[in-house]
């Protein structure tokens, strides 16, 4: 069987490090090179399938070129971005198999998906809002996932849900979303205790996307769950 050679970058990070680490304990995984900042992505890209970027948001435009000039599968988990960042972004990776998502997680994804034909069931008639709590070193809140979640709902009920962000701790991450009317509540929740979830979600991922065609998918692609 040959295995999928994959490029990490953002290598020294607490997901860089989950993501070597589980690249390096993947039999179907061979990695070929860690790049962090100051190290020259160019020089290794040639002999790789698929790069995965967890580094960060000011980056990722630049690896998202040298993805689509070497026509290789491309997984960005970096969050934060503006609006002109990511319309860039996308427009790069237009030519090339490439899988964006606030979240990796096979449990959040699933999350989303429930999420999404519980506002159906219920309807605009309920209230509906999300908590999300991550660790103080957190830049961006609320979080990619949380405004996964508020997209999820809008998409389903056509109404915005109020997203509070906490920053405590060490604490991974964690989301419940909460829906509500007169005599009743409703919540879903996620709680994720090690990186390790999202870093085996993000490699299942580039293996996925190294079969597909060009194209922009999220993990639900990759899970099954539209």
């Amino acid at each position: 069987m040959k295995r999928v050679r994959v490029i990490i970058c953002g290598s020294k990070g607490r997901m860089g490090q989950a993501l070597v680490v589980g690249a390096k304990t993947d039999p179907e995984l061979q990695l070929v090179g860690e790049i962090d900042l100051g190290d020259d992505l160019g020089r290794l890209i040639a002999g790789c399938d698929a790069l995965v970027d967890f580094s960060f948001r000011e980056a990722t435009a630049k690896i998202a070129q040298l993805a689509a000039q070497h026509q290789k599968a491309l997984i960005i988990g970096t969050t934060g971005h503006t609006d002109a960042e990511k319309n860039a972004i996308l427009a790069t990776v237009q030519p090339i198999p490439c899988v964006w998502t606030a979240n990796f997680s096979t449990g959040v994804n699933t999350l989303f998906w429930i999420t999404g034909k519980v506002a159906e069931i219920v309807g605009p008639q309920w209230e509906v809002e999300i908590v999300e709590t991550h660790h103080t070193a957190k830049k961006d809140a609320p979080s990619g996932t949380a405004k996964s979640l508020q997209q999820v709902i809008r998409q389903a009920i056509g109404k915005e849900a109020p997203a509070h962000a906490l920053r405590i701790g060490d604490v991974v991450g964690d989301h419940t979303v909460t829906f509500g009317t007169a005599g009743e509540r409703l919540e879903l929740s996620h709680r994720a205790s090690s990186r390790e979830t999202f870093a085996r979600g993000a490699l299942r991922a580039a293996k996925w996307a190294v079969t597909q065609k060009p194209g922009l998918y999220d993990m639900r692609d990759v899970l099954g769950l539209k």
